[in-house]
Order: C-alpha cells, then structure tokens, then sequence
C-alpha cells in the first residue's frame, strides 16, 4: 500500500445533530484515577459522521472495564471544528474529541493542549498516519481512526433504466478515465433521464483536488490559491459540467440524506465510511453498489484521530478508550459497522479485511475493493493549518454558482478576495 496515499479529506457545513447515549456497566474505576464519589468513571466521546462506534460496540468497553460512555455524534465535521477550537484550552469538551483530518494541521498548533498517548499504541499505524500526529517535541497527541479511499457508489436500478451498465464490472469499465470521461457518462446519464447523476457537485471539486499534491500553499507557506491553475481548472470544470449534472451543491443537508432513498441521484464518489452513511438513511433500499473504479486513478477522502485534551476530568480512562477503540479488533469492528477503512497495520495486513463483503451493498466484496482502491492512491495533497478555510471558500464559490447567486467568474473573484483578506 502506497504509505502517502492519505492525508486529509474534504468536508461541508451541515445542520448539527446528536444523540446521547448512556452504556452502562458494572461499577469499579478500571485502575484509572478519574472515578467520582462513587467509584464510577463516566466518559464523553464527540464524534461527527459514522465513526462505525455502535451502542453494542461501545457496551463492550463497559463491559471490559466498568467505564461508561456516553457518545455525541454531530452530522459531519464542521459542527465539531467550530465546537472544537471554541472550547480547546477553555474546558467544556468531550473527554474525547474527534478531530477531521482536514483540519487535523490546525488542531496540532495546539498539541500542548492535548495529552500525549502511552509509548505502548506507537508503530500501530501507517507511517504518514502517526507522523502528522506527532508534533514537534516528539509527542504523539493524536489515535488514528480510519483512512478515505474512494470507489464508486452507485444505484444499479437507475443506471440499468438509463440503459448504462449496472454490475461492478461493467460500472468499472464504463468509468474508467479521468474526470471529463467522468461527466460525459454523467451527460450520458442525465440525457436518458433527465435527472442529475451526481450526489453533489462539491463532492467532485473534493475528488480533484484531492488529487494535487500542493492545492492552497506550499511547504514554505507561500500561499498559492488564486494563482494555482490546477485549483482554477478543477473550480472551472466543475462549476461549467458536475454544477448541471449534481442533485445538490453540497452533503449532509436533509434532502440528500434524504435522497438516497428516493433516486433524485444515482451515484456517488464513495470513501469506504460512506457505505454506512448510505445504509444508514436508505435501508430499505436493495439497489446499492460499489465499483472499484474512481475517475483519473485514486482518491483519498477522510480519516480522523480521536484526542484528548489535557484539561479533561477523565484524561487517564480517556486514553483507554481511544487505545481500545483504534486497536486492530476494533478498527475492523468499525469497519464492518461503518464502511470506515481501518488506518492500523495489523487490521490492514489481516485476512478478514481481505474477505470482507457488505450484504447491504449486494454483498460486494468491500474488503477487496476498497484495498485496490487504496493502493490506486498516488498523490497526498499537502494541507497545512490554513487548508480549511481555503477549501471551505472555494466550496462556497461552488454552492453560489449551483444556487444562481452568482456567476462562474464572478463568484471565482469573490473567492479570490476572500483567500487575499485571510
């Protein structure tokens, strides 16, 4: 597996959502110092999305070790960031806080505020995974999650009433190219139907930018956003021919939950937790593939680290957690729940991520798919502290387009002007 295949991922700004949920177990503090009155600990975890952290899963870390849980999910991780850095340093957090790997650079400006793990989970992980959570004094401050690579998420009854190919074969034939090859099928798509084929038309600014190695600036700092013509190229192609072809501008609004149930759209770009996002909002819904195939090679979106700030109540069973919970056994538990692609070598390495299927995507060979799809990854963009806010403006350049409020070139300038006042 190509070891600088994955670093950062996209994301967009979503209503917030969450749920609480109380794990009970036996009583006892596990020989952490945290326990209250009453010798019980009960910890906080806050997470966005699907982490593939179930009831079950987490009621059997209770069950282990007397701890409870109670876990907050917010809708994708933009609620988080803003939580996040509001309360950092300030209390008020989780006990542990999910962090996006996007935004992961900005978070390690802050690593003193954050407690270091045990020397014992060092080396678990993909190399590039645990150096860009490890700050400058040596201090691993960050427990690696999941990874993105990318297949192709498709609805096999709309392609095949479209008269497009509609198995994981064919579907991989048909789009095998780079992203013009990409949206002629789209237009292909939308001409036999008259419906967009794209979930969302930043999704696909997402898949191309994740394919350039230096996006917004360089190593050096040099910002080179409005002066990058790779990033003027991905923003014109999407904005002239995915803007046409998409159902929605961005994710995670409730029409598109909403909308993988109904066929408004019939594909999408699809990281591995995305299998769960789909399943969980559309399961009754018995059209659902992948294909191991991504427009112009390989393409990585996602992955996240769990942290724990220092100023927590429960900072030592805090750090059971998170060990316990990217261990490999769990890793892969995730990843049956979830579609989250395990980041841990021993779960990478392990014969049951290599037969892996997903009875929901017609029992498709995920394990396999998602594998080839991690090593098709070429290019790990370089994102520094500042990446977000860039990607986040050019995403809204995007959604102005989408929406009418602006045209092409202008919301192009206004996104200029906004990168030159950051």
């Amino acid at each position: 597996m190509n070891a600088r295949a994955f670093r950062r991922s996209a994301v967009a700004i979503a209503a917030f959502s969450a749920s609480a949920i109380v794990l009970a177990g036996c009583a006892g503090n596990a020989g952490n110092d945290d326990a209250g009155e009453d010798g019980e600990i009960t910890l906080t975890i806050a997470t966005f999305n699907d982490f593939g952290y179930t009831d079950e899963l987490l009621a059997e870390f209770t069950e282990e070790t007397g701890i409870k849980v109670e876990h907050t999910r917010a809708a994708e991780s933009g609620d988080a960031r803003a939580n996040y850095f509001a309360k950092l340093g300030k209390g008020g957090l989780a006990d542990i806080e999910a962090v996006e790997i996007d935004w992961f650079a900005e978070a390690m400006q802050y690593s003193d505020l954050l407690a270091e793990a045990p020397d014992s989970v060092k080396g678990r992980w993909l190399d590039w995974k645990e150096a860009a959570a490890t700050d400058a004094d040596g201090r691993l401050v960050g427990f690696g999650t999941d990874i993105g690579p990318q297949g192709l998420c498709y609805r096999s009854d709309l392609f095949a009433a479209a008269g497009l190919a509609s198995d994981p074969a064919g579907v991989a034939d048909l789009f095998n190219g780079d992203w013009e090859h990409f949206l002629d099928v789209a237009d292909q798509y939308k001409a036999a139907t008259g419906k967009p084929m794209i979930d969302s038309a930043n999704s696909v600014l997402q898949g191309i930018v994740n394919q350039i190695e230096y996006t917004y600036t360089e190593e050096d700092g040099t910002v080179i956003a409005t002066e990058n013509p790779e990033i003027a190229d991905a923003y014109n192609l999407v904005a002239e021919r995915a803007v046409p072809n998409s159902a929605y501008a961005g994710q995670w609004s409730d029409d598109w939950f909403a909308s993988m149930a109904n066929g408004e759209f019939a594909a999408m770009l699809c990281p591995g937790w995305m299998l769960g996002v789909i399943e969980g909002n559309a399961p009754d819904t018995a059209d659902w593939n992948i294909a191991d195939v991504f427009p112009n090679g390989g393409g990585n979106w996602g992955g996240s680290y769990l942290t724990i700030p220092a100023d927590g109540d429960n900072v030592e069973a805090a750090l059971e957690l998170a060990d316990w919970l990217t261990a490999p056994e769990q890793q892969m538990k995730a990843f049956a729940n979830a579609g989250t692609f395990p980041s841990q070598l021993e779960a990478l390495e392990s014969q049951e991520l290599a037969e892996a299927t997903n009875a929901y995507f017609q029992d498709a060979p995920v394990g396999e798919i998602l594998s080839t799809r991690a090593e098709a990854v070429t290019v790990a963009p370089y994102k520094d502290a500042n990446y977000f806010k860039y990607h986040d403006a050019l995403q809204n350049a995007v959604t102005r387009v989408f929406d009418g409020v602006e045209d092409q070139q202008t919301s192009w300038n206004t996104w200029v002007a906004e990168v030159e006042a950051f």
